[in-house]
């Protein structure tokens, strides 16, 4: 067992200061108003999930209606989203934690029903097991998206939100962007390894020039795809160096295309071979979610340096007080 931090020890992200290592990350509820917009609904699922909790990451927000994954999707892509975000956000804060919002677009992971309109992606390629085929966007359609991604994430600092996180895992546009099996486009954006990240890193820079220096940019980084062809674990790594050189302050490790769990596997931190080898290559903190069920689970993760902190998902949703419980169970421990 290693000696550095651990679980409950305090952390310091780009000035935003978690109580603890425990997080909560972003899982959809999809109880938005069909507008997008957060409702009494959303207020009390978070509300009652924040007992003991460091971070609360709130679910994927999408920048642009064609990016909705489902419609009842929260959305920050209107001004008119960021009372009912400000709402919840000072909700969060007075219960405790620090908070983020993850903000998104679902590019061919939606269908025209839930979109409204034609799925998009990076090539008019359907993701694996879908047979979804987006219109490809073309060059002005990715700066105009990069505008949108900023102007949430200026939403999301403006709503009170701690931090921002930018979602390029599970399938959705980020992620296809650098995924060879979903991008096999031919201008710029597409090709080597350097070339199918060039969209999202523009994303990136696009980000922290609107929130600023001093305001925390996270990043949910698929940092394997799952699937032979696609993202692998030394893309992930890649990835995270470059993301962590454009001002990325905090990665969140997660899967790739294949999803946010690989097939067949039941042990607790099945991501912790991707979050080791990241937080080895970068200085920055390294998030990982995976099946963690056990408090001493994501202590060991921390102090044998393996992550900084750990979402905990399913566990936190069927026992709200899991937090509380856990850091009690390791206080007697120690």
């Amino acid at each position: 067992m290693g000696t550095g931090p651990g679980l409950l020890s305090p952390l310091s992200v780009n000035g935003l200061e978690l109580i603890n290592r425990i997080a909560m990350p972003p899982m959809a509820n999809n109880k938005a108003t069909l507008a997008g917009d957060v409702t009494d609904a959303i207020i009390e699922h978070y509300l009652k999930h924040c007992a003991g909790v460091g971070l609360v990451i709130v679910e994927h927000s999408y920048v642009k209606p064609a990016g909705r994954a489902n419609p009842n999707q929260l959305g920050i892509h209107e001004d008119s989203n960021v009372p009912g975000l400000a709402r919840l956000a000072t909700a969060i804060k007075g219960a405790g934690p620090a908070s983020a919002i993850q903000i998104t677009h679902a590019g061919a992971r939606t269908t025209h029903a839930a979109a409204g309109s034609e799925p998009e992606g990076p090539s008019p390629l359907p993701l694996p097991r879908s047979a979804v085929v987006p219109r490809e966007l073309t060059p002005a359609d990715l700066a105009e998206l990069i505008g949108m991604y900023a102007d949430s994430a200026r939403r999301a600092k403006r709503a009170g939100f701690g931090a921002v996180e930018l979602h390029g895992a599970h399938g959705y546009l980020l992620n296809q962007f650098y995924s060879p099996l979903t991008n096999q486009r031919r201008d710029r954006y597409g090709g080597s390894r350097e070339a199918r990240l060039r969209f999202v890193l523009e994303v990136v820079d696009a980000v922290r020039t609107a929130v600023g220096p001093g305001y925390p940019v996270m990043y949910r980084l698929g940092a394997d795809d799952l699937i032979d062809g696609g993202i692998s674990p030394d893309d992930g790594v890649y990835a995270a160096i470059q993301l962590a050189r454009h001002g990325v302050d905090l990665i969140d490790v997660s899967g790739g295309l294949g999803g946010s769990e690989p097939p067949g596997s039941d042990r607790e931190g099945y991501f912790d071979y991707l979050s080791a080898a990241i937080k080895a290559a970068v200085s920055i903190p390294v998030m990982v979610t995976g099946g963690v069920k056990q408090p001493e689970t994501a202590d060991r993760l921390i102090r044998e340096g393996q992550a900084d902190l750990v979402g905990i998902g399913r566990a936190l949703l069927a026992d709200p007080a899991w937090a509380v419980k856990g850091a009690g169970m390791l206080r007697r421990t120690r």
